[in-house]
C-alpha cells in the first residue's frame, strides 16, 4: 500500500468523493476486510458495500488483498490502495487553475494555483515515475517560524527571496547538455490554528490579507 496516491481521472475522482465510498476507503486504508466485514461498520447490507466495492476497484482505488473460505462462500479480502489519496486538478482539467494567467506574490489565490500545478506536476511525475520502474528525485522543505511583527517577515521574506535568487544564479547551467530543469517552489503563509489566532485578528486595518509567495522558474 502506499503512503499517498494522486488521482488524476475525472471519474476516479468522482468515485471517491461519494461520502459512503470514501467512509469505505478509510476503513480499508485500515485494514483488509471483505464485503460482510465492512456491512456492520458503515450500517449498508452486504450486496451494497459489494457495488461500492466494485466501482473503486474499477477505478484502481481498492485491490484484491487476499481470499477466504467462510462457510459455503468465498469471501473477497479487499485493501486501499494508498493509505490517503489527492485529487490532482487535472481531474477538472478544464477549470483547473493556472498561476501563469496572472503573477502577485502578495495573493493568496496565486499562492493557492502555484499549490494546485504542484499537487498537478508531482502527481504526474509519481505517475510516469512507477511506469517507469525508476525513483524520482525530490526534495520538501517544511518548517513554522513566529514573527515578532509584519516589519520582520517582511524582512524575512526579502532576505528568503536574495538567499535563493544567489543560488539559482550560482547552480544555473542553462547550456549544460544532459542537464535537467527543476522548478523551486518557496511560499510563506500563516499556520492554520484550531482556533482563532489573536495575532492574526489584531493585525492593522492596512495590513495585506494575502500572505506572499516566491516562485522561482528553473
Amino acid at each position: 500500500m502506499l503512503d499517498v496516491t494522486v488521482i488524476e481521472d475525472p471519474e476516479a475522482a468522482a468515485v471517491s468523493l461519494d461520502p459512503i465510498r470514501a467512509r469505505l476507503l478509510a476503513e480499508l486504508a485500515a485494514g483488509p476486510a471483505s464485503a460482510a466485514m465492512l456491512a456492520g461498520k458503515v450500517g449498508l447490507p452486504r450486496q451494497k458495500v459489494n457495488y461500492h466495492l466494485k466501482a473503486l476497484e474499477r477505478h484502481g482505488l481498492v485491490e484484491l488483498a487476499g481470499e477466504r473460505r467462510k462457510g459455503n462462500v468465498t469471501e473477497r479480502l479487499m485493501q486501499a490502495t494508498a493509505a490517503s489519496y489527492v485529487i490532482s486538478p487535472l481531474a477538472l482539467a478544464s477549470v483547473q487553475p493556472d498561476p501563469d494567467r496572472f503573477r502577485d506574490q502578495l495573493s493568496a489565490r496565486w499562492l493557492l494555483a502555484l499549490g494546485a500545478r504542484l499537487v498537478r506536476d508531482v502527481g504526474s511525475l509519481i505517475t510516469g515515475a512507477a511506469k517507469a520502474r525508476k525513483r524520482l528525485a525530490t526534495y520538501a522543505l517544511d518548517g513554522e517560524v513566529r514573527f515578532a511583527s509584519a516589519a520582520e517577515r517582511a524582512a524575512f521574506i526579502q532576505e528568503l527571496t536574495a538567499g535563493v535568487s544567489a543560488l539559482i544564479r550560482k547552480y544555473d547551467a542553462p547550456d549544460a547538455e544532459g542537464g535537467r530543469d527543476h522548478r523551486i517552489v518557496v511560499a510563506v503563509h500563516p499556520t492554520v490554528k484550531p482556533t482563532a489566532d489573536p495575532a492574526v485578528e489584531d493585525q492593522p486595518a492596512q495590513e495585506p490579507a494575502q500572505e506572499p509567495a516566491q516562485e522561482i522558474e528553473q
